[in-house]
């Protein structure tokens, strides 16, 4: 079986989460405490105590769950689970690059706590939002919906995430009329509560604090292929360059998850376990390809 290992973004994360293996695994204890290291402050225990308002911090919410996927990760490795390719979404990208032996977990914690302070700042609190569009076909149906509803704004698509599910990003104004004129298109807008519009040009100031930070640290050859978000291509010997270039144009162009997992099928995937807290991956899997062999790290099925 060829397996991929996939990587949850923002937006999956619980007050509690990782608890459970906490008490049962060294090794998931061990990883708290290197984050808590990382960062001089005890993440910890906003992870597992909150409240919710302080997970819920982009700052915050960034190495949390970062922190609880690699701890997962950690726990498979110590099983002798191994991927053939890793991915992940949004955020999650940086678990899988820690994952594939590019990127040290200590310098992830830290790059993330950056990335999420960085995207919150580059737009102030409610100019920006996003919007979930459905049923869409095809990204033409997507770019002409944000074409008529900008008015000038910006609006862009966000994140292709799967069949019938894209995210749009940009001024609040914009996104409020694209859900209001969405069914002009045959399709169905949802607003979501989000704190900014992450993954438009709105988040370019962003870039510049990431880069710095990531000009820091040292990128290592993958010892596994991944599929960044950017290309959505499966990818197996970039520059360390590349990787950081990667890892910078993400914040401020769409997710395209949906040709991330077209990438791995064609390849030969078939066995693809979410390495994290939740299912949200594993929901989008299953929309693309409703015969794939899926799992979650939390129902431990990867044991069988």
């Amino acid at each position: 079986m060829t397996t991929a290992f996939m990587f949850p973004g923002q937006g999956s994360q619980t007050v509690g989460m990782g608890a459970d293996w906490l008490g049962r695994s060294d090794v998931v204890k061990r990883t708290f405490e290197e984050a808590d290291e990382a960062l001089g402050e005890s993440l910890s225990s906003v992870i597992l105590e909150g409240p919710i308002e302080a997970l819920t911090r982009t700052e915050n919410t960034q190495p949390a769950l970062l922190t609880v996927s690699v701890a997962y990760w950690r726990v498979l490795q110590a099983e002798g689970k191994a991927p053939d390719v890793v991915a992940g979404h949004s955020l999650g990208e940086y678990s899988a690059l820690v994952a594939a032996g590019c990127l040290d977990f200590a310098d992830a914690v830290r790059l993330t706590r950056l990335r999420g302070r960085a995207m919150q700042s580059a737009v102030p609190e409610g100019v920006g939002s996003m919007a979930a569009i459905l049923m869409a076909r095809d990204e033409e149906s997507i770019t002409n919906l944000c074409a008529k509803a900008a008015q000038g704004e910006v609006l862009e698509p966000a994140g292709f995430n799967t069949n019938g599910q894209t995210v749009i990003a940009g001024h609040s104004t914009a996104i409020a009329r694209a859900v209001e004129q969405a069914s002009d298109f045959r399709l169905r807008g949802v607003q979501l509560n989000v704190s900014a519009p992450f993954h438009c040009s709105l988040l370019a100031p962003a870039e510049a604090v990431l880069r710095e930070g990531l000009d820091a640290v040292d990128i290592k050859p993958l010892s596994v292929p991944y599929v960044p978000n950017v290309t959505g291509a499966w990818t197996v010997d970039p520059s360390a360059e590349q990787v950081k270039n990667n890892l910078v144009e993400q914040v401020s162009n769409p997710v395209r998850w949906l040709q991330t997992m077209a990438a791995m099928k064609e390849a030969g995937v078939d066995q693809w376990l979410e390495v994290g807290h939740g299912r949200t991956l594993v929901g989008f899997v299953k929309r693309f390809d409703r015969k794939a062999n899926l799992s979650s790290f939390e129902e431990e099925k990867w044991r069988s």
